[in-house]
Parts: C-alpha cells; sequence; structure tokens
C-alpha cells in the first residue's frame, strides 16, 4: 500500500471567532473568512492535504456545517463532517475523530490532525515533513511537528527537542506554554526550540490508547456519545458529505481540555520533527498583515484603502474607502457594522474587546451584518420601526424553507438571475427587475431553479420582525423552528 493512501487527514474546525474581530465572528469563525486571495483557510487547508488521497474527516460546530460543506463543495473534496454537539476542546475533538476513523476503515490508518486555520503555502514542504514523521507514528508514537522559530515569539508555545530518536524523529524533552517576551528571547537563543504548530500524526489506536492512560474520562465519554452517532448523507454524489452527530445528551458531560494538557506533556512515546518552511497560525491582525506585501513605509493594504504620510500601517476593508493620515503602528480593520482601530503591540487583545462588547450585549461581538445561510446568504442593508431591508442570495438550485409568518409581510424584487416562487397555492417564476408580495401568514418560498446566484431585495413590514418569526413547514437542510434565519 502506498504510503499516501494510508494517511486520513483529520482538520479541526473549532474556533471562537475572536482573535481577528471584527471580519471574524463566533458565528464565522476565521478559517471561513476569504483572507488570501477569495479563499479561506479550510479551503486552503483541504487543498493542502489533498496528498493523503483518503477522505477527509471535519470536526465542526452543528452551526458551522453548512460553511464546511461548502468548502468541500469548493475543493471538490469528500468526506465526513464531525459535528459537535458543544465546543470541549481538542482532546474531546481528537477522540471523536479517531472513533469515527476506527468504525470507517478496515484498517489502523494514521491520522493527520490538521488546525483548520493556518497558513502553510509550500505544499511540497509541508507533505515532505510529514513524510517524515511516518517511521515513528508506524512504530506507535505520537509525532507532533514543530516549528522552526524566526522570532522570539510569547504568543506561541514552544516544544523543547531532545535526542534524535533511530526513526528520525526527535524526542521531546517538555512543552513550554506562551513565555513571557524576555523567556521567548532565552528559548530562542538556545537554538533548540520549534514553535509548537498543533498538527499532529498518530495512528489511531495510539492516539485512543494514550487518552485511556492520561485522559479516561475524555475516551469514555467519547466512546459513549459515539457508539450509536446519527448520519446523514447531503450533497450531489459526486460532492456529497455525510455529517455524523454524537449523541448530544451524553457528550455535553464531557470535560473541555486541549490535547496538550490531557496527552501530550505526561505522555512517554511523543515524538516532534521540525518543519522548515513558512507557516501562519494566523492568530492575530499583525500575522494577517504579514501575508500582504509591505510599501516603501511598511504599510500594508487589503480592499479600498489608502495611507498618506503614514508608517507601519496596515489596513482590511472589506468595502469602504478607508484613509490613514499620519499614522504609525496602527491596525485599521474596518466592516459594514463594526470598525476597529488598534495600536500593532495590542493586537493579542482583541480577544478582550470581544469579551467587553458581549458583557454589553452588542449584537457584533458574535454576528456579521451578512450572515451566510446554507442556501447561500443574506445582509440586513437597514432596519427602522416597522420595517427591514435584506439583500438575498441564493446559490444555484438551493432553496429556503417552505415557511410563513405570523407578524410580518415581504416585498421581493428580484435584481439578478431568476426566483421560482411558492406563494399559497400559486408557482411562479421572476426574473430580473419583477418582483412579488407576501402576505402575512401566507405560506411560501424562495427557489433558485437557474445556473447563477440569485440576487433579491426584500423589505420586511410588520408589527414584529425578529427571525424567530419563522413556522418552517419543509426545510431541505434539517433545521428547526428555533434555528435564527430563514
Amino acid at each position: 500500500m502506498s504510503l499516501s493512501t494510508k494517511i486520513t487527514p483529520v482538520i479541526l474546525c473549532g474556533g471562537s471567532g475572536t482573535r481577528l474581530w471584527p471580519l471574524s465572528r463566533q458565528s464565522f469563525p476565521k478559517q471561513f473568512v476569504p483572507l488570501i486571495g477569495q479563499r479561506n483557510l479550510l479551503q486552503l487547508t483541504l487543498d493542502r492535504l489533498t496528498w493523503c488521497e483518503q477522505p477527509v474527516i471535519c470536526v465542526a460546530s452543528e452551526e458551522h456545517r453548512f460553511l464546511v460543506q461548502d468548502a468541500l463543495r469548493t475543493e471538490k473534496t469528500q468526506g465526513h463532517v464531525l459535528l459537535e454537539p458543544a465546543a470541549r476542546n481538542t482532546a474531546a475533538a481528537m477522540a471523536l475523530a479517531a472513533l469515527l476513523a476506527r468504525s470507517n476503515a478496515d484498517d489502523d490508518a494514521l491520522l493527520l490532525f490538521c488546525p483548520a486555520d493556518h497558513h502553510i503555502p509550500d505544499i511540497k514542504a509541508f507533505e515532505a515533513t510529514v513524510r517524515r514523521g511516518v517511521p515513528a507514528a508506524e512504530a506507535g508514537a505520537i509525532v507532533t511537528f514543530g516549528v522552526t522559530p524566526s522570532f522570539p515569539s510569547s504568543a506561541y508555545g514552544y516544544i523543547l527537542q531532545g535526542e534524535q530518536r533511530n526513526d528520525g524523529s526527535h524526542s521531546v524533552e517538555r512543552f513550554i506554554e506562551k513565555p513571557a517576551p524576555a523567556d521567548a528571547q532565552k528559548l530562542l537563543l538556545q537554538g533548540n526550540v520549534l514553535w509548537n504548530a498543533g498538527i499532529f500524526l498518530a495512528r489511531g489506536s495510539a492516539l485512543l490508547a494514550a487518552m485511556s492512560q492520561h485522559a479516561p474520562d475524555i475516551l469514555k465519554v467519547c466512546e459513549e456519545a459515539m457508539s450509536e452517532p446519527a448520519s446523514e448523507q447531503v450533497g450531489e454524489p459526486d460532492a456529497s458529505v455525510r455529517f455524523v452527530r454524537p449523541n448530544g445528551a451524553v457528550f455535553t458531560g464531557c470535560r473541555s481540555q486541549s490535547i496538550d494538557y490531557a496527552v501530550m506533556e505526561p505522555h512517554d512515546n511523543v515524538a516532534v520533527v521540525p518543519f522548515n518552511g513558512q507557516w501562519s497560525d494566523v492568530g492575530s491582525w499583525n500575522a494577517v498583515a504579514e501575508l500582504s506585501i509591505a510599501d516603501d513605509s511598511g504599510n500594508r493594504i487589503t480592499g479600498p484603502g489608502h495611507a498618506m504620510h503614514a508608517r507601519n500601517t496596515y489596513i482590511h476593508s472589506t468595502g469602504r474607502t478607508v484613509v490613514a493620515l499620519g499614522t504609525t503602528d496602527l491596525l485599521i480593520i474596518e466592516t459594514p457594522d463594526a470598525v476597529l482601530v488598534a495600536q500593532k503591540d495590542h493586537a493579542e487583545q482583541v480577544k478582550d474587546v470581544v469579551a467587553y462588547l458581549n458583557q454589553r450585549n452588542c449584537p457584533e461581538a458574535l454576528l456579521h451584518r451578512r450572515v451566510a445561510r446554507p442556501w447561500g446568504w443574506y445582509d440586513s442593508v437597514d432596519a427602522g420601526e416597522r420595517f427591514q431591508v435584506k439583500r438575498i442570495g441564493v446559490k444555484p438550485g438551493a432553496s429556503l424553507s417552505l415557511q410563513k409568518h405570523h407578524h410580518r409581510a415581504e416585498h421581493w424584487i428580484v435584481v439578478k438571475g431568476t426566483a421560482e416562487v411558492t406563494r399559497g397555492q400559486e408557482r411562479f417564476l421572476l426574473s430580473e427587475n419583477q418582483s412579488t408580495y407576501i402576505p402575512i401568514g401566507e405560506v411560501h418560498r424562495l427557489h433558485n431553479p437557474g445556473k447563477m446566484e440569485l440576487e433579491m431585495i426584500e423589505v420586511q413590514s410588520g408589527s414584529y420582525l425578529g427571525e424567530d418569526d419563522i413556522v418552517r413547514l419543509e426545510d431541505n437542510y434539517g433545521r428547526n423552528t428555533t434555528e435564527i434565519a430563514k
């Protein structure tokens, strides 16, 4: 059997969306944000793992299942999406994936665990590094991959390398938590430390045995949750995805702990392989800025931004013109509903901004104005007393649920594409510049029968405009009336 067919890629797609606020939010974490050209980090991760030639396993939250499905469809990748009923950190996520792989495979496959939100542009160098770790993993070790540090960072954990093993990897003397700046400088001068990239290669049996030894309570809950998981096949046959749902009532009782604390630090058979290529966990706006090219004054700009008499300023604009005049060492991030202006030295405190906004019940802390849905997206353009205006985009072939509202009427105006409208007993087509009216209480559905995206303007009017005023009669996506949006 060739080496590539032995490795099953497992992508960990969890994330709180706090470190790159306001571009990322809890409902739209950074791995789903188009940060590199028009592609997001999950798409790039899928592309980076195609050499494995095995169906991928993505571990994600229920809330993000269709964002993951979209990435798999875009990258023409088949696989399984393991949906965590609750966030319980990487130890539980990896245990669930290992249990799923064991139920899928005839043999004890090697599992390559990768975060969904890292940027590693040199795919060949990454593949070669993983292959160097295969002998150690096949012999039963849990292999981690450390990045050769390029500067003394206090934002990363470190791995202290030990002696070289017979399999070509190195032993791990110890893991070091994120150090203070002065300690990071000392570590770098030692010359035998690596940044902890959070990427692991191991046989599923080796990982589960290590969890049985060091975190038996986590493993027990995961085994019970995966004893009879629910399974659902979605998508077209040539790009199908299987959603796998562990028992939620069982899994919510699982302890939350990272794999580093739960297994890696206490385990006695952990090996490390250095990676010398370019790597970023894209964990702060400073890291995002480094992905773009600086001008002669050190300014970096993404989108319609302009820097005048400015130095070392990063501008990320999603649409509006942003001008930085006479600024130094600033981060300026523009989105339609929130703007962040921060001094570069405070980039790691952006998560504190999100916590601050959460405490004050600001919806912008968690939600974007533009919201991704399984059928497309909607953008809340304007709202006032008894009215709300949205732009709605529907993917080719997709449909909203068959539904009705108790408190609002809707006016639909097609601006691009073709809409198939169900209104009561009627069914008819609308083309560009045509419109229709949905009275309060009328059963209705919107479908895109065409091959291009349908875009329309929706004007809602009524006494109550909350997204919970929906009675779903039919739905293609397994949602119920408690889920936000249509």
